[in-house]
């Protein structure tokens, strides 16, 4: 049995719902990018681990009461232009505080 071409009405239907679907992909393929990146700065400033940088930006996300994503993007804002609200750096590093900062391999141990 061959398939039944669609009427034309479908079609802009379904080609609605994917550009919606695509809209979607592409903001949380460009907010896990965000969250990567913030996650990368603190495992370099904070000298933790990525598992650890990543505990560190949900417990500051979860601790204001600010999202996530949001919460990533102040942290990259503070990497470009040195500010931070003062309300996401007192739980930034009450944060790293807890986790950190590792031994970096190789070094001395003090």
């Amino acid at each position: 049995m061959a398939p039944v071409p669609s009427e034309p009405a479908d079609e802009t239907e379904r080609i609605v719902e994917l550009e919606a679907e695509v809209d979607q992909l592409k903001r949380a393929v460009y907010s896990h990018a965000v969250v990567d990146q913030a996650i990368g700065m603190i495992v370099a400033l904070g000298r933790v681990a990525p598992d650890q940088g990543w505990a560190v930006l949900k417990e500051v996300s979860q601790h204001t009461n600010i999202k996530l994503r949001h919460v990533a993007e102040l942290i990259l804002i503070w990497g470009r232009e040195g500010e931070m609200p003062a309300e996401i750096r007192v739980e930034l590093e009450e944060a790293l505080e807890r986790y950190g900062p590792t031994q970096i391999p190789g070094s001395a141990k003090e």
